[in-house]
Protein backbone atom coordinates (compact mmCIF):
# COMPACT_ATOMS: atom_id res chain seq x y z
CA UNK A 1 0.00 0.00 0.00
CA UNK A 2 1.16 3.53 -0.52
CA UNK A 3 1.98 5.92 2.03
CA UNK A 4 -1.65 7.62 2.89
CA UNK A 5 -3.96 8.05 4.80
CA UNK A 6 -7.54 6.26 4.24
CA UNK A 7 -9.57 9.88 3.64
CA UNK A 8 -11.97 9.75 1.02
CA UNK A 9 -9.96 10.31 -3.09
CA UNK A 10 -12.17 12.94 -3.57
CA UNK A 11 -12.10 15.90 -1.49
CA UNK A 12 -14.76 18.96 -2.17
CA UNK A 13 -13.70 22.57 -1.86
CA UNK A 14 -17.05 24.87 -2.15
CA UNK A 15 -16.30 27.95 -4.19
CA UNK A 16 -18.41 30.15 -1.72
CA UNK A 17 -17.08 33.94 -2.04
CA UNK A 18 -13.63 33.14 -2.92
CA UNK A 19 -12.13 34.17 -6.26
CA UNK A 20 -10.60 31.99 -8.62
CA UNK A 21 -7.25 33.72 -8.01
CA UNK A 22 -7.37 32.77 -4.60
CA UNK A 23 -8.40 29.23 -4.70
CA UNK A 24 -5.59 28.44 -7.31
CA UNK A 25 -3.06 30.07 -4.60
CA UNK A 26 -3.45 27.72 -2.53
CA UNK A 27 -4.15 24.39 -5.17
CA UNK A 28 -0.62 22.34 -6.21
CA UNK A 29 1.48 25.29 -5.10
CA UNK A 30 5.02 24.14 -5.34
CA UNK A 31 5.64 25.42 -1.44
CA UNK A 32 4.55 22.86 1.09
CA UNK A 33 3.32 25.49 3.30
CA UNK A 34 0.41 26.48 0.88
CA UNK A 35 -0.84 22.75 0.56
CA UNK A 36 -4.59 22.54 1.02
CA UNK A 37 -4.76 21.78 5.22
CA UNK A 38 -6.58 18.48 4.76
CA UNK A 39 -4.13 17.11 2.36
CA UNK A 40 -1.08 18.50 3.84
CA UNK A 41 -0.03 15.26 5.28
CA UNK A 42 -0.76 13.11 2.43
CA UNK A 43 1.23 14.93 0.21
CA UNK A 44 3.81 15.37 2.42
CA UNK A 45 3.80 11.39 2.77
CA UNK A 46 2.85 10.55 -1.04
CA UNK A 47 5.22 12.89 -2.78
CA UNK A 48 8.49 15.15 -2.34
CA UNK A 49 8.45 17.08 -5.35
CA UNK A 50 5.87 18.77 -8.05
CA UNK A 51 7.74 17.82 -11.67
CA UNK A 52 5.39 19.59 -13.58
CA UNK A 53 3.20 23.00 -12.87
CA UNK A 54 -0.43 23.02 -14.23
CA UNK A 55 -1.75 25.45 -11.75
CA UNK A 56 -5.54 26.10 -13.71
CA UNK A 57 -8.80 26.01 -12.81
CA UNK A 58 -11.51 24.59 -14.85
CA UNK A 59 -11.88 27.00 -17.80
CA UNK A 60 -8.86 29.41 -17.82
CA UNK A 61 -7.06 28.89 -20.87
CA UNK A 62 -3.25 28.80 -20.01
CA UNK A 63 -0.66 26.07 -20.54
CA UNK A 64 2.55 24.56 -18.98
CA UNK A 65 5.56 23.44 -21.23
CA UNK A 66 7.20 21.50 -18.51
CA UNK A 67 7.06 17.56 -18.84
CA UNK A 68 8.01 14.90 -16.52
CA UNK A 69 11.65 14.28 -16.10
CA UNK A 70 12.63 10.98 -17.21
CA UNK A 71 15.77 8.88 -17.02
CA UNK A 72 16.32 5.18 -16.67
CA UNK A 73 16.77 2.25 -19.59
CA UNK A 74 17.36 4.96 -22.40
CA UNK A 75 17.33 8.53 -23.10
CA UNK A 76 13.59 8.64 -24.23
CA UNK A 77 12.68 6.10 -21.39
CA UNK A 78 9.12 7.56 -21.51
CA UNK A 79 7.35 6.49 -24.64
CA UNK A 80 4.61 8.92 -24.05
CA UNK A 81 7.17 12.15 -23.47
CA UNK A 82 6.98 15.04 -25.59
CA UNK A 83 9.74 13.53 -27.61
CA UNK A 84 7.46 11.18 -28.74
CA UNK A 85 5.05 13.12 -29.48
CA UNK A 86 4.98 14.34 -33.01
CA UNK A 87 1.92 14.12 -35.17
CA UNK A 88 1.91 10.68 -37.16
CA UNK A 89 2.15 12.12 -40.56
CA UNK A 90 5.34 13.62 -39.10
CA UNK A 91 7.16 10.78 -37.84
CA UNK A 92 5.57 8.05 -40.06
CA UNK A 93 8.55 7.30 -41.80
CA UNK A 94 11.85 9.46 -40.51
CA UNK A 95 15.09 8.64 -41.80
CA UNK A 96 16.57 5.48 -40.68
CA UNK A 97 19.49 5.67 -38.38
CA UNK A 98 20.56 2.22 -37.84
CA UNK A 99 22.57 2.47 -41.48
CA UNK A 100 22.34 -1.27 -41.87
CA UNK A 101 20.80 -3.63 -44.33
CA UNK A 102 17.24 -5.16 -43.49
CA UNK A 103 16.21 -8.60 -45.30
CA UNK A 104 12.81 -8.99 -44.61
CA UNK A 105 11.37 -12.44 -44.71
CA UNK A 106 7.30 -12.40 -43.97
CA UNK A 107 5.63 -15.14 -43.00
CA UNK A 108 1.57 -14.79 -42.69
CA UNK A 109 0.30 -17.25 -40.01
CA UNK A 110 -3.56 -16.87 -40.28
CA UNK A 111 -5.59 -18.93 -36.85
CA UNK A 112 -9.28 -19.28 -38.03
CA UNK A 113 -10.86 -20.23 -34.88
CA UNK A 114 -14.05 -21.65 -33.85
CA UNK A 115 -15.56 -23.05 -30.96
CA UNK A 116 -14.08 -26.25 -31.72
CA UNK A 117 -11.10 -26.40 -33.67
CA UNK A 118 -8.28 -24.59 -35.25
CA UNK A 119 -6.75 -24.13 -38.22
CA UNK A 120 -3.47 -22.93 -39.64
CA UNK A 121 -2.71 -21.39 -43.22
CA UNK A 122 0.65 -19.58 -43.91
CA UNK A 123 1.95 -17.81 -46.78
CA UNK A 124 5.11 -16.36 -47.38
CA UNK A 125 6.62 -12.70 -48.95
CA UNK A 126 10.12 -11.62 -48.81
CA UNK A 127 10.97 -8.36 -49.40
CA UNK A 128 14.44 -6.38 -49.28
CA UNK A 129 15.54 -3.08 -48.50
CA UNK A 130 18.72 -1.71 -48.83
CA UNK A 131 19.65 1.36 -46.43
CA UNK A 132 23.05 1.21 -46.53
CA UNK A 133 25.65 -0.05 -49.21
CA UNK A 134 25.91 -3.59 -48.98
CA UNK A 135 27.79 -5.21 -45.87
CA UNK A 136 28.57 -8.53 -43.98
CA UNK A 137 25.37 -10.18 -42.98
CA UNK A 138 24.09 -9.59 -39.12
CA UNK A 139 22.45 -12.10 -36.78
CA UNK A 140 19.14 -12.83 -37.64
CA UNK A 141 16.75 -13.11 -34.60
CA UNK A 142 13.35 -14.73 -35.81
CA UNK A 143 10.99 -11.90 -34.07
CA UNK A 144 7.14 -12.11 -34.17
CA UNK A 145 4.53 -8.68 -34.51
CA UNK A 146 1.48 -10.46 -33.60
CA UNK A 147 -2.23 -8.20 -34.66
CA UNK A 148 -5.26 -8.08 -33.13
CA UNK A 149 -7.38 -9.69 -35.99
CA UNK A 150 -5.44 -13.84 -34.69
CA UNK A 151 -2.43 -12.81 -37.07
CA UNK A 152 0.96 -13.43 -36.32
CA UNK A 153 3.15 -11.96 -38.67
CA UNK A 154 6.77 -13.87 -39.10
CA UNK A 155 10.02 -12.00 -39.90
CA UNK A 156 13.58 -12.87 -40.51
CA UNK A 157 15.21 -9.56 -40.16
CA UNK A 158 19.11 -8.83 -40.43
CA UNK A 159 20.45 -6.89 -37.11
CA UNK A 160 17.55 -7.87 -35.81
CA UNK A 161 18.69 -6.23 -32.54
CA UNK A 162 19.73 -2.85 -34.35
CA UNK A 163 16.16 -2.49 -36.01
CA UNK A 164 13.94 0.18 -35.26
CA UNK A 165 10.64 0.26 -34.69
CA UNK A 166 9.53 1.93 -38.15
CA UNK A 167 10.97 -0.39 -40.16
CA UNK A 168 9.74 -3.17 -38.46
CA UNK A 169 6.65 -1.58 -38.70
CA UNK A 170 6.71 -0.92 -42.11
CA UNK A 171 8.02 -4.65 -43.06
CA UNK A 172 4.57 -6.20 -40.94
CA UNK A 173 2.39 -3.47 -43.42
CA UNK A 174 4.17 -4.16 -46.24
CA UNK A 175 3.49 -7.85 -46.83
CA UNK A 176 0.93 -8.82 -49.87
CA UNK A 177 -1.43 -11.23 -47.59
CA UNK A 178 -2.88 -8.39 -45.47
CA UNK A 179 -4.12 -6.95 -48.71
CA UNK A 180 -3.16 -3.52 -47.39
CA UNK A 181 -3.64 -0.98 -50.69
CA UNK A 182 -2.29 2.48 -48.71
CA UNK A 183 0.41 1.35 -46.94
CA UNK A 184 1.93 4.60 -46.05
CA UNK A 185 -1.74 5.66 -44.32
CA UNK A 186 -1.35 2.46 -42.21
CA UNK A 187 1.60 3.07 -41.08
CA UNK A 188 0.25 6.90 -39.34
CA UNK A 189 -2.30 4.86 -38.34
CA UNK A 190 -1.11 1.71 -36.37
CA UNK A 191 1.98 1.70 -34.24
CA UNK A 192 4.03 -1.29 -32.87
CA UNK A 193 3.31 -1.80 -29.19
CA UNK A 194 5.44 -4.39 -26.10
CA UNK A 195 2.51 -5.46 -24.22
CA UNK A 196 1.61 -7.40 -21.20
CA UNK A 197 -0.74 -7.75 -18.63
CA UNK A 198 1.68 -6.09 -16.49
CA UNK A 199 2.70 -2.96 -19.12
CA UNK A 200 1.40 -1.96 -22.48
CA UNK A 201 4.02 0.56 -24.10
CA UNK A 202 3.80 2.20 -28.04
CA UNK A 203 7.21 2.57 -29.36
CA UNK A 204 8.87 5.59 -30.60
CA UNK A 205 9.69 5.12 -34.86
CA UNK A 206 13.48 4.92 -33.63
CA UNK A 207 12.93 2.77 -30.65
CA UNK A 208 14.70 -0.80 -31.39
CA UNK A 209 11.77 -3.58 -29.97
CA UNK A 210 14.59 -6.12 -29.41
CA UNK A 211 16.20 -3.58 -27.09
CA UNK A 212 12.66 -3.16 -25.29
CA UNK A 213 12.48 -6.84 -24.81
CA UNK A 214 15.99 -7.23 -23.18
CA UNK A 215 15.22 -4.57 -21.31
CA UNK A 216 12.01 -5.13 -20.17
CA UNK A 217 12.14 -6.76 -16.82
CA UNK A 218 13.63 -3.10 -15.56
CA UNK A 219 11.04 -1.52 -17.68
CA UNK A 220 8.41 -3.64 -15.09
CA UNK A 221 10.72 -2.87 -11.90
CA UNK A 222 9.74 0.77 -12.81
CA UNK A 223 6.37 1.07 -14.22
CA UNK A 224 4.02 -1.93 -13.43
CA UNK A 225 2.19 -2.62 -10.12
CA UNK A 226 2.95 -6.78 -10.78
CA UNK A 227 4.38 -8.99 -7.64
CA UNK A 228 7.74 -10.09 -8.28
CA UNK A 229 6.06 -13.70 -9.27
CA UNK A 230 4.10 -11.67 -11.90
CA UNK A 231 6.96 -9.86 -13.07
CA UNK A 232 9.27 -12.85 -13.05
CA UNK A 233 6.44 -14.82 -15.46
CA UNK A 234 5.40 -11.64 -17.38
CA UNK A 235 5.86 -12.86 -21.44
CA UNK A 236 5.41 -9.20 -23.67
CA UNK A 237 4.56 -9.48 -27.15
CA UNK A 238 5.40 -7.41 -30.00
CA UNK A 239 1.95 -5.93 -31.47
CA UNK A 240 0.50 -4.27 -33.97
CA UNK A 241 -2.43 -1.72 -32.49
CA UNK A 242 -3.99 1.69 -33.21
CA UNK A 243 -1.34 4.56 -32.68
CA UNK A 244 -2.39 6.51 -29.66
CA UNK A 245 -1.52 9.71 -31.37
CA UNK A 246 -3.83 9.61 -34.51
CA UNK A 247 -6.51 11.64 -34.69
CA UNK A 248 -10.41 9.81 -34.26
CA UNK A 249 -11.52 12.54 -37.43
CA UNK A 250 -8.62 11.37 -39.73
CA UNK A 251 -9.92 7.52 -38.56
CA UNK A 252 -13.02 8.21 -39.89
CA UNK A 253 -12.48 9.11 -43.21
CA UNK A 254 -10.42 5.92 -43.92
CA UNK A 255 -11.61 3.73 -47.08
CA UNK A 256 -9.32 1.09 -47.13
CA UNK A 257 -11.37 -2.14 -46.42
CA UNK A 258 -8.18 -3.92 -44.48
CA UNK A 259 -7.24 -1.21 -42.34
CA UNK A 260 -10.84 -0.39 -40.70
CA UNK A 261 -10.89 -4.45 -40.23
CA UNK A 262 -7.78 -4.50 -37.98
CA UNK A 263 -9.46 -1.30 -36.88
CA UNK A 264 -12.57 -3.13 -36.21
CA UNK A 265 -10.57 -6.68 -34.47
CA UNK A 266 -9.08 -3.47 -32.15
CA UNK A 267 -12.13 -1.79 -30.98
CA UNK A 268 -13.94 -5.71 -30.80
CA UNK A 269 -10.86 -6.52 -28.24
CA UNK A 270 -11.51 -3.72 -25.87
CA UNK A 271 -15.22 -3.94 -25.93
CA UNK A 272 -14.81 -7.68 -24.65
CA UNK A 273 -12.17 -6.71 -22.44
CA UNK A 274 -14.31 -4.29 -21.00
CA UNK A 275 -11.88 -1.42 -21.44
CA UNK A 276 -15.08 0.70 -23.47
CA UNK A 277 -17.60 0.96 -20.91
CA UNK A 278 -20.95 1.00 -22.36
CA UNK A 279 -24.49 0.27 -21.25
CA UNK A 280 -25.39 -4.27 -21.15
CA UNK A 281 -27.98 -3.45 -24.20
CA UNK A 282 -25.24 -1.79 -26.14
CA UNK A 283 -22.58 -4.52 -25.34
CA UNK A 284 -25.21 -7.12 -26.68
CA UNK A 285 -26.03 -4.96 -29.86
CA UNK A 286 -22.12 -5.06 -30.39
CA UNK A 287 -22.25 -8.31 -29.55
CA UNK A 288 -25.12 -9.13 -32.24
CA UNK A 289 -22.75 -7.25 -35.06
CA UNK A 290 -20.02 -9.50 -34.28
CA UNK A 291 -21.78 -12.71 -34.11
CA UNK A 292 -23.40 -11.96 -37.71
CA UNK A 293 -19.67 -11.20 -38.76
CA UNK A 294 -17.63 -14.44 -37.56
CA UNK A 295 -21.01 -17.02 -37.51
CA UNK A 296 -22.86 -15.62 -40.91
CA UNK A 297 -26.69 -15.61 -41.62
CA UNK A 298 -29.00 -17.23 -38.90
CA UNK A 299 -29.44 -20.81 -38.90
CA UNK A 300 -32.13 -22.04 -37.01
CA UNK A 301 -30.74 -25.10 -36.61
CA UNK A 302 -27.16 -24.11 -35.40
CA UNK A 303 -27.60 -20.43 -33.63
CA UNK A 304 -29.99 -21.76 -30.71
CA UNK A 305 -30.30 -20.22 -27.30
CA UNK A 306 -28.27 -23.42 -25.65
CA UNK A 307 -25.78 -21.89 -28.46
CA UNK A 308 -25.31 -18.93 -27.23
CA UNK A 309 -25.30 -19.37 -23.35
CA UNK A 310 -22.28 -21.37 -24.19
CA UNK A 311 -20.44 -19.30 -26.55
CA UNK A 312 -21.65 -15.89 -25.25
CA UNK A 313 -17.95 -14.61 -23.54
CA UNK A 314 -16.81 -15.18 -26.90
CA UNK A 315 -19.15 -12.33 -28.02
CA UNK A 316 -19.96 -10.75 -24.80
CA UNK A 317 -17.85 -8.82 -22.11
CA UNK A 318 -17.47 -10.78 -18.62
CA UNK A 319 -19.45 -8.83 -16.88
CA UNK A 320 -22.47 -8.58 -19.27
CA UNK A 321 -22.69 -12.39 -20.02
CA UNK A 322 -24.33 -14.97 -17.82
CA UNK A 323 -22.44 -16.29 -14.69
CA UNK A 324 -20.44 -19.56 -16.26
CA UNK A 325 -21.88 -21.28 -12.48
CA UNK A 326 -25.19 -21.46 -13.78
CA UNK A 327 -24.20 -22.14 -17.32
CA UNK A 328 -25.33 -25.86 -16.99
CA UNK A 329 -29.09 -24.46 -16.32
CA UNK A 330 -31.23 -25.78 -19.39
CA UNK A 331 -33.81 -22.91 -18.94
CA UNK A 332 -32.88 -19.65 -20.19
CA UNK A 333 -35.00 -16.79 -19.06
CA UNK A 334 -36.53 -13.94 -21.89
CA UNK A 335 -34.07 -10.93 -20.00
CA UNK A 336 -31.05 -13.83 -20.39
CA UNK A 337 -27.72 -12.08 -21.93
CA UNK A 338 -28.02 -15.23 -24.48
CA UNK A 339 -31.32 -15.07 -25.12
CA UNK A 340 -30.98 -11.23 -26.13
CA UNK A 341 -27.74 -11.98 -27.93
CA UNK A 342 -29.22 -14.43 -30.11
CA UNK A 343 -32.89 -11.87 -30.79
CA UNK A 344 -29.82 -9.00 -31.80
CA UNK A 345 -27.64 -11.52 -34.22
CA UNK A 346 -31.46 -12.17 -35.65
CA UNK A 347 -32.13 -8.43 -36.56
CA UNK A 348 -28.98 -8.17 -38.51
CA UNK A 349 -30.29 -8.06 -42.12
CA UNK A 350 -29.31 -11.22 -44.43
CA UNK A 351 -28.08 -8.16 -46.83
CA UNK A 352 -25.37 -6.91 -45.01
CA UNK A 353 -22.21 -7.74 -46.30
CA UNK A 354 -19.21 -7.81 -43.36
CA UNK A 355 -17.16 -4.63 -44.50
CA UNK A 356 -20.56 -2.40 -43.84
CA UNK A 357 -21.22 -4.46 -40.29
CA UNK A 358 -17.62 -3.56 -39.41
CA UNK A 359 -17.97 -0.65 -40.35
CA UNK A 360 -21.27 -0.07 -38.38
CA UNK A 361 -19.51 -1.42 -35.42
CA UNK A 362 -16.53 1.02 -35.74
CA UNK A 363 -18.95 4.09 -35.99
CA UNK A 364 -20.30 3.24 -32.69
CA UNK A 365 -17.18 3.15 -31.06
CA UNK A 366 -15.96 6.14 -32.46
CA UNK A 367 -18.59 7.27 -30.92
CA UNK A 368 -17.17 6.81 -27.12
CA UNK A 369 -15.36 8.90 -25.55
CA UNK A 370 -12.09 7.23 -24.68
CA UNK A 371 -11.96 5.18 -28.19
CA UNK A 372 -8.52 4.69 -29.07
CA UNK A 373 -7.08 5.92 -25.43
CA UNK A 374 -3.69 4.38 -23.79
CA UNK A 375 -4.31 2.80 -20.69
CA UNK A 376 -2.53 2.41 -17.44
CA UNK A 377 -2.77 1.21 -14.27
CA UNK A 378 -3.53 2.86 -11.10
CA UNK A 379 -5.19 2.58 -8.12
CA UNK A 380 -7.32 5.42 -5.95
CA UNK A 381 -8.88 5.43 -2.31
CA UNK A 382 -11.77 4.36 -2.06
CA UNK A 383 -14.74 6.69 0.31
CA UNK A 384 -15.59 5.28 3.55
CA UNK A 385 -18.10 6.48 5.67
CA UNK A 386 -18.48 5.39 9.84
CA UNK A 387 -17.00 2.87 10.89
CA UNK A 388 -14.92 1.39 8.29
CA UNK A 389 -13.14 4.40 8.35
CA UNK A 390 -11.08 3.06 11.12
CA UNK A 391 -10.10 0.31 9.23
CA UNK A 392 -7.40 -0.36 6.46
CA UNK A 393 -9.04 -0.17 3.31
CA UNK A 394 -7.28 -1.72 0.36
CA UNK A 395 -7.30 0.72 -2.77
CA UNK A 396 -9.43 0.39 -5.98
CA UNK A 397 -7.68 -0.38 -9.17
CA UNK A 398 -8.41 1.38 -11.69
CA UNK A 399 -7.42 1.82 -15.51
CA UNK A 400 -6.45 5.30 -16.57
CA UNK A 401 -7.58 6.04 -19.93
CA UNK A 402 -6.33 9.03 -21.96
CA UNK A 403 -6.51 10.14 -25.52
CA UNK A 404 -7.18 12.98 -27.86
CA UNK A 405 -10.17 13.96 -26.30
CA UNK A 406 -9.28 13.45 -22.45
CA UNK A 407 -8.78 11.33 -19.31
CA UNK A 408 -11.49 8.82 -18.22
CA UNK A 409 -11.15 6.68 -14.80
CA UNK A 410 -12.52 3.15 -14.89
CA UNK A 411 -13.45 0.94 -12.35
CA UNK A 412 -11.24 -2.34 -13.80
CA UNK A 413 -13.30 -4.38 -11.06
CA UNK A 414 -17.34 -3.19 -12.12
CA UNK A 415 -16.56 -1.95 -15.67
CA UNK A 416 -17.87 1.62 -14.67
CA UNK A 417 -16.86 4.90 -15.64
CA UNK A 418 -16.10 6.76 -12.28
CA UNK A 419 -14.76 10.06 -13.81
CA UNK A 420 -14.36 11.25 -17.43
CA UNK A 421 -12.97 14.96 -18.03
CA UNK A 422 -11.87 17.15 -21.10
CA UNK A 423 -9.67 18.82 -21.54
CA UNK A 424 -10.57 21.87 -20.68
CA UNK A 425 -11.97 21.35 -17.42
CA UNK A 426 -9.57 19.94 -15.59
CA UNK A 427 -6.36 20.94 -14.43
CA UNK A 428 -3.69 18.29 -13.02
CA UNK A 429 -0.23 17.92 -11.43
CA UNK A 430 1.98 14.66 -11.34
CA UNK A 431 4.00 14.50 -7.57
CA UNK A 432 6.65 11.98 -7.38
CA UNK A 433 7.22 9.78 -4.56
CA UNK A 434 8.28 11.56 -1.64
CA UNK A 435 10.97 8.12 -0.94
CA UNK A 436 12.21 6.37 -4.34
CA UNK A 437 13.50 3.64 -2.72
CA UNK A 438 9.98 2.29 -0.73
CA UNK A 439 8.43 0.43 -3.61
CA UNK A 440 5.33 1.13 -1.60
CA UNK A 441 4.98 4.84 -1.78
CA UNK A 442 4.05 5.70 -5.76
CA UNK A 443 3.98 8.42 -7.49
CA UNK A 444 0.48 9.99 -7.96
CA UNK A 445 -1.34 12.07 -10.63
CA UNK A 446 -3.70 14.78 -9.32
CA UNK A 447 -7.12 15.80 -10.87
CA UNK A 448 -8.71 19.46 -10.25
CA UNK A 449 -12.23 19.95 -11.77
CA UNK A 450 -15.49 21.97 -11.55
CA UNK A 451 -18.62 20.32 -9.88
CA UNK A 452 -22.11 21.19 -8.84
CA UNK A 453 -23.49 19.84 -5.46
CA UNK A 454 -26.99 20.96 -4.18
CA UNK A 455 -26.47 24.38 -6.58
CA UNK A 456 -23.50 25.23 -5.30
CA UNK A 457 -20.70 25.79 -7.21
CA UNK A 458 -17.35 23.52 -6.15
CA UNK A 459 -14.00 21.99 -7.11
CA UNK A 460 -12.89 18.82 -6.33
CA UNK A 461 -9.78 16.78 -6.20
CA UNK A 462 -9.21 12.96 -7.09
CA UNK A 463 -5.79 11.64 -6.60
CA UNK A 464 -4.61 8.62 -8.45
CA UNK A 465 -1.56 6.34 -7.32
CA UNK A 466 0.32 5.00 -10.31
CA UNK A 467 3.71 3.74 -11.51
CA UNK A 468 2.38 5.08 -14.75
CA UNK A 469 1.99 8.19 -13.57
CA UNK A 470 4.59 9.93 -15.55
CA UNK A 471 3.83 8.54 -18.25
CA UNK A 472 0.21 9.82 -17.74
CA UNK A 473 1.28 13.24 -17.16
CA UNK A 474 3.63 13.06 -20.37
CA UNK A 475 0.72 12.04 -22.44
CA UNK A 476 -1.71 14.66 -21.81
CA UNK A 477 0.95 17.53 -21.96
CA UNK A 478 1.40 16.66 -25.30
CA UNK A 479 -2.98 16.81 -25.94
CA UNK A 480 -3.36 19.61 -24.59
CA UNK A 481 -0.41 21.63 -26.22
CA UNK A 482 -1.47 19.80 -29.32
CA UNK A 483 -4.81 21.63 -28.61
CA UNK A 484 -3.11 24.87 -27.77
CA UNK A 485 -1.20 24.62 -31.47
CA UNK A 486 -4.82 23.82 -33.13
CA UNK A 487 -6.61 26.52 -31.47
CA UNK A 488 -3.34 29.13 -31.96
CA UNK A 489 -3.27 28.45 -35.34
CA UNK A 490 -6.93 28.97 -35.94
CA UNK A 491 -7.17 32.41 -34.47
CA UNK A 492 -4.39 32.75 -36.88
CA UNK A 493 -6.49 31.95 -39.59
CA UNK A 494 -9.54 33.49 -38.55
CA UNK A 495 -7.78 36.96 -37.83
CA UNK A 496 -6.37 37.09 -41.21
CA UNK A 497 -9.71 36.30 -42.27
CA UNK A 498 -11.04 38.79 -40.33
CA UNK A 499 -8.57 41.21 -41.29
CA UNK A 500 -8.56 40.73 -45.29
CA UNK A 501 -12.46 41.76 -44.81
CA UNK A 502 -11.82 44.80 -43.19
CA UNK A 503 -9.63 45.71 -45.76
CA UNK A 504 -12.05 44.56 -48.33
CA UNK A 505 -14.64 46.50 -46.38
CA UNK A 506 -12.46 49.58 -45.96
CA UNK A 507 -11.41 49.50 -49.96
CA UNK A 508 -15.02 50.22 -50.86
Amino acid sequence: MPHHSNSSTTTTINNNNTSTKQQQQHLYNKQPQSQPQQHQQKQQQSTSSVTTGHNLLPGIASYSSSVASTSGLWSEDNPFSSGSTASPHQHQLPPPTSGVNVNVTVNVVARSVTASTMTTTTATTTSTTTLAPPRPMQKVIPTVVYLMSRIAVHMEIEGTAQCPAQVMLAAALGCEELGITNKLLAQSVFGLWMTSPLLEVQLKPHHRPYAVRVAWSKLLDKHSHGNELEKLSDEPMTTLRRNVFFSRRDEEKIKDPRILELLYEEARHNVLLGRYVMEPSQSIMLGGIQARIELGPYNSHTHTTSYFRENQFRFLPAHVAKSSSWSWLPISQRSSAEVRLLEQFKRVPTTATTKKLMRKYLEFCWGLPFYGAAYFHGQVEQPVRGLMSLMQQKDLPVLIAVNERGIFVIDQIECTLLLGLKYEEFSWEYAKPSNVNDPECLPCIFLQFGAVENGIAATKLMQIFSRQAAMVDALITHFVEQDKRRKESGADADQAAGGLADNTYVGK
